[in-house]
């Protein structure tokens, strides 16, 4: 497994994989799909910000993953808080990519001079619990029927981790 910037050859297969969340899981809490030019936009706004955007890759130089962080609230009292994301594309979970992302990108976060990094998570999703969990994250929140997809009310677990 390789872990890299992403480039933007790499942006079809983050929508492929972001898309798939989106309509198959509770991981994103929107109802549909997104367009290409929907993540190119979300790519390129990381990019201008300087803030990552990480792929693993496998075999061949499929994407089998992506990660990036970006701001926790819009607020200045927040400018050293960031929330992660971290997509594995299905066939590849449980292969220690998520981890292998997290990793960097938690060193990322530390090298940029953040101080927290945040994960906002639904209750179910316990595979990325215990990612987080492993990557020694702690649960500091539960916020119960926040969100609604597939016709039910969501719990969202906030976990956090000490950069500094």
């Amino acid at each position: 497994m390789i872990i890299r910037d992403a480039v933007g050859s790499d942006i079809p297969a983050i929508l492929d994989i972001y898309n798939d969340a989106a309509l198959n899981t509770t991981s994103i809490w929107n109802d549909g799909a997104v367009s290409l030019q929907n993540r190119e936009r979300w790519w390129q706004d990381r990019r201008d910000q300087d803030l990552p955007v990480l792929v693993a890759t496998g075999e061949g130089g499929t994407v089998d993953g992506y990660a990036a962080f970006g701001p926790f609230r819009p607020h200045d009292g927040y400018r050293f808080t960031v929330e992660n994301s971290v997509y594995v594309r299905d066939g590849a979970r449980g292969q220690g990519v998520g981890r292998g992302l997290m990793d960097v990108l938690i060193e990322r976060a530390r090298l940029g001079g953040f101080r927290v990094m945040v994960a906002a998570i639904e209750s179910g999703n316990t595979p990325s619990i215990a990612l987080h969990r492993r990557c020694g994250f702690v649960q500091t929140g539960h916020m119960p029927q926040v969100g609604l997809k597939f016709g039910r009310w969501l719990d969202l677990v906030l976990m956090q981790r000490a950069l500094a």
